[in-house]
């Protein structure tokens, strides 16, 4: 066990940890403005999908990953509005139409690329010189952006009217309305913003972190960075937190392969080893969803009076 504790493991250990919280970081902040508005967004892994497939395309035919990563979180945006209609307009069960967005999203990519490549499991492979740059081979330049994000994300929402407004359409709409706030209009800015950082997680993981879009890349990496939302109580910070805790276990659990002895000399499963970071958040959602205070007006379709 002493390689666990070497300098060069360790530094590896960061940098993985960096990476694999990227995509995380990004959704949640997505979900932090559309929960904080008001709607709960289980679509998260959904955009995700919707947002690497597309960059994944648009980088291949483009050859040029930053108009593929902007196509991609323009569709996130657009599957978000779609969304945003069904939730806010039609006041559809948030819970169910999130789940549905995540399932159509799971499949309508395999028949695209079947169409467009010839192949349900994935799409073309994407040159190496046409994906995001890394600097020293370590950080993607979307990594750098996400961290950015923390911080620019906090300021909007605790030191600007919009983030004000936004705070207030999720605890009080009606009091929001009568201060003169569009709640309807807010939240539905709110979930397209969500869907545009959400599915530049995606298109990290495509064109950032990969090299193709490969069908369910995304590996429930949305419903954990929801976790890592309520963990951090729907808190900028805390967000940015909680995500490099899942992500540290993420990179730890692929260290850890191979080097884990059961007591009979033999190697752990690799499985066994690969669902800590699902296991554990299924202990968070358990054991803190009852502790972090939600919005009071969170999941509650709002209606205008005339």
């Amino acid at each position: 066990m002493s390689e666990f504790f070497t300098p060069a493991f360790l530094l590896i250990l960061i940098f993985s940890t960096i990476r694999l919280a990227t995509p995380l970081i990004f959704a949640a902040l997505g979900g932090m403005f559309s929960e904080r508005a008001g709607v709960i967004n289980i679509a998260l892994e959904g955009l995700m999908l919707a947002g690497a497939f597309t960059a994944a395309v648009a980088t291949y035919e483009l050859n040029n990953p930053y108009l593929g990563f902007l196509c991609g979180i323009a569709v996130g945006g657009l599957v978000a509005l779609v969304f945003a209609v069904a939730v806010i307009k039609f006041e559809a069960d948030q819970v169910v139409t999130g789940f549905a967005v995540s399932l159509l999203m799971l499949g309508l990519p395999a028949v695209i690329s079947s169409r467009l490549y010839d192949s349900a499991g994935s799409t073309q492979q994407i040159p190496q010189e046409h994906l995001l740059p890394n600097f020293y081979n370590r950080i993607s330049i979307a990594s750098i952006l996400a961290f950015l994000l923390v911080p620019a994300c906090w300021y909007v929402l605790y030191k600007t009217p919009f983030g004000l407004r936004i705070r207030a359409a999720g605890e009080n709409p009606g009091a929001a309305d009568a201060a003169g706030v569009n709640v309807i209009r807010l939240r539905y800015i709110a979930v397209v913003l969500s869907g545009v950082l959400a599915a530049a997680g995606g298109a990290y993981l495509s064109i950032g972190q990969s090299s193709l879009f490969t069908r369910g890349m995304t590996a429930g990496r949305g419903y954990i960075a929801l976790a890592a939302l309520i963990l951090a109580k729907w808190k900028p910070i805390p967000v940015l937190l909680a995500c490099l805790f899942f992500g540290f276990t993420e990179a730890l659990a692929i260290q850890m392969q191979g080097v884990i002895k059961m007591p009979s000399g033999e190697d752990v499963p690799v499985q066994f080893i690969q669902i800590i970071p699902y296991v554990l958040t299924i202990i968070v959602l358990a054991g803190f969803i009852g502790l972090s205070r939600a919005p009071k007006a969170l999941g509650i379709p709002y209606r205008k009076e005339n």
